[in-house]
């Protein structure tokens, strides 16, 4: 099994990476453990119910958006202050065409992601399939 980022990434994009705002890449620790790849992914701010992990022809996909509204008013109820906030990150790895949905478990604790994810291919499933968060 590889773990590879995507590789997908448009040129254009790498050229102004640095001046981008969005540049909200998934730090992400891999552990292998009996057989096993363990991925810590950082995502702090982000909720549960914020991410989505999916998973297509081999390629594990996490996502995650954000948006927050807040609003301070004075006395008389008038705002004197209203910030917004929306973040989102994606990133994928190739984990082999043979692991499937029930093969990965994922658990989300303290605004860091754990996937438990298999280093054996077992059989193909070509279609897209979402993971739980437990």
């Amino acid at each position: 099994m590889r773990f590879m980022p995507d590789t997908r990434r448009n040129w254009f994009d790498d050229m102004f990476e640095p001046f981008s705002t969005a540049n909200n890449v998934m730090k992400t620790d891999i552990r292998e453990k009996d057989g096993r790849y363990l991925l810590d992914i950082s995502l702090p701010g982000y909720r549960k119910e914020d991410l989505k992990i999916s998973l297509y022809n081999g390629t594990l996909t996490v996502s995650a958006d954000h948006n927050e509204t807040s609003e301070e008013t004075d006395a008389k109820g008038r705002v004197v202050r209203q910030e917004r906030y929306t973040g989102s990150c994606k990133r994928s790895w190739y984990v082999g065409e043979g692991v499937t949905e029930n093969d990965i478990h994922a658990s989300y604790e303290n605004g860091v992601l754990t996937l438990d994810v298999p280093s054996e291919n077992k059989k193909e499933d070509p279609q897209e399939k979402q993971i739980a968060i437990l």
